[in-house]
């Protein structure tokens, strides 16, 4: 008797251990990924907010073109080839014998249905408002791998705004609400949303193209940059986006990268006190840039002067950077006072909760030197499901003068993708309404070669020192966390994706 149960305690024992053996080995090839934020929603249309951009972007629902973050210039993704027919139409011939993650073809019909879903006004897509607003499309479809894009006004990169559209099913993509279980055509398919918890993708086996290494993908939320960074340490995760300065302290393991994005206060220039010019001066003039250089922002960070970065056509080096001058300041905000300006009216900074690392903190700065000038601030940090009405159009009704704090990503090189969204009348981000603005964005959005740079120019000159419409801080610095038993380095386009296709292991 006893010798069963020796034998059976034996046979046991070597299952479990062969079975944990065979874990261990699936395990290797699994990589997990903490975020700072919390991924409210999975709709692929909303990819052009970092924390949803770096879940799906290329990994799950892929673009018709892609960029080449490394090299620069476009190459081939869903498209195998592109090209003008005319002013204002483009031909995309599309890649064959692609297959959906339900086994349904992909063709012309998806890139349509995806396009116009991004314009659908009752969506509310980051990606449609943000690169495609004022711009009205009309589709010729001659096979179901070719497809002709007209227009209106003509879009002579439109190539390159492809590059940031993730394309979705026709036949099994709701029309009229955001997906929470996405199908797309990438090397990983969307297995498990644990809200609030984690997020898993699990490697496609019907992939069209080059097979991954990694076979799965855990995706974390923390907020706490330190915590994050200890998980690295612990073997309890792979890759951590965004650590913060003080916590990028391990040379083998953090990679710092210039990662295109520009952080700012976007300014509600149309309700009082802010509507008054001199406040919104006086506003930038209180700000000492320089001070939270290598405190609270990575010292090789630079200070803005504009949304967009040197590296981008049309970006106006005679811009010249807000000088820190409280005094001046608080000479505006008496002149203003004197002249019935109700300077003493509550101004909220609506702050996003790990937008980048010491978000808070830094919006804590900024509300002391803005009450050290005599305006009545008050800070208000959401996270980015709440922060998210402040932010894009249609926006929260009735909450009086208002800065939100914003991180604009242009690493693609070209203002198109910056100008309507943050300035046009019409732009789901903006708060400025002048039809002088609205004229030159449409001019620049259709010229090209050094005619195009020169109007980009003149609109940021524009919009940055006769109107005002942002409190700009910094181009900025990116620190990525990396587990030694990986062989990847973070680049410009970690900030906005991360595809795991890119990752091997040593």
């Amino acid at each position: 008797m006893k010798l069963h149960l020796l034998a059976a305690c034996f046979s046991t024992t070597v299952l479990a251990l062969s079975a944990g053996s065979a874990h261990a080995e699936d395990a290797k090839s699994n990589v997990s990924v903490v975020l700072a934020e919390t991924v409210d929603v999975v709709e692929p249309c909303m990819a052009a907010r970092q924390d949803v951009g770096r879940v799906i972007s290329e990994n799950v629902n892929e673009m018709l073109v892609e960029f080449d973050y490394v090299n620069g210039g476009l190459k081939p993704r869903l498209a195998t080839e592109w090209s003008k027919i005319d002013d204002d139409t483009w031909e995309f011939k599309l890649r064959p014998n692609v297959k959906w993650h339900d086994g349904k073809p992909f063709t012309a019909k998806d890139v349509q249905f995806t396009i116009e879903r991004n314009k659908n006004k009752k969506l509310s897509c980051e990606t449609g408002g943000k690169y495609f607003g004022g711009t009205e499309f009309s589709f010729e479809t001659p096979d179901a791998n070719t497809i002709r894009i007209t227009t209106k006004p003509a879009q002579p990169i439109l190539p390159l705004l492809m590059s940031v559209m993730a394309v979705e099913p026709a036949d099994a993509t709701p029309a009229n609400e955001f997906t929470r279980k996405p199908i797309g055509t990438g090397p990983y398919t969307f297995d498990k949303w644990e809200i609030g918890q984690s997020i898993v993708l699990k490697r496609n086996p019907e992939y069209w193209g080059e097979k991954p290494q990694v076979e799965q993908a855990t995706y974390l939320f923390r907020s706490d940059s330190a915590v994050a960074a200890a998980m690295v340490d612990a073997g309890e995760a792979d890759i951590v986006p965004a650590v913060s300065v003080q916590d990028a302290t391990n040379k083998e393991t953090d990679f710092a990268y210039p990662n295109s994005e520009t952080t700012s206060l976007r300014i509600d220039t149309r309700a009082a006190p802010l509507n008054d010019r001199r406040i919104r001066e006086a506003m930038n003039l209180a700000i000492d840039r320089q001070a939270m250089l290598g405190t609270l922002f990575p010292e090789q960070a630079k200070i803005a002067t504009q949304l967009v970065v040197p590296t981008t056509i049309g970006y106006n080096a005679d811009i010249p950077a807000w000088p820190y001058d409280p005094e001046k300041a608080k000479e505006l905000v008496a002149a203003a006072k004197a002249d019935g300006v109700p300077v003493d009216r509550e101004i909220r900074i609506i702050g996003r909760n790990g937008q980048y690392p010491n978000a808070t903190e830094a919006m804590e700065a900024i509300m002391a030197m803005l009450q050290d000038v005599g305006l009545n601030v008050k800070l208000d940090m959401y996270d980015v499901s709440v922060w998210n009405g402040y932010f894009v159009a249609p926006f929260v009704a009735d909450s009086g003068p208002t800065l939100t704090q914003s991180q604009h990503d242009n690493a693609t090189g070209d203002p198109v993708f910056t100008a309507f969204v943050k300035y046009a009348t019409d732009g789901s981000h903006s708060m400025v309404r002048d039809p002088a603005v609205d004229a030159l964005i449409a001019k620049a959005t259709s010229a090209t070669g050094d005619e195009r740079t020169k109007l980009w120019k003149e609109l940021f000159a524009k919009v940055n020192t006769e109107i005002i419409a942002d409190i700009p801080m910094f181009h900025m610095v990116g620190f990525t966390r990396v587990s030694p038993r990986l062989d990847f380095k973070p680049t410009i386009a970690t900030n906005s994706e991360l595809q795991l296709s890119q990752i091997r292991f040593k």
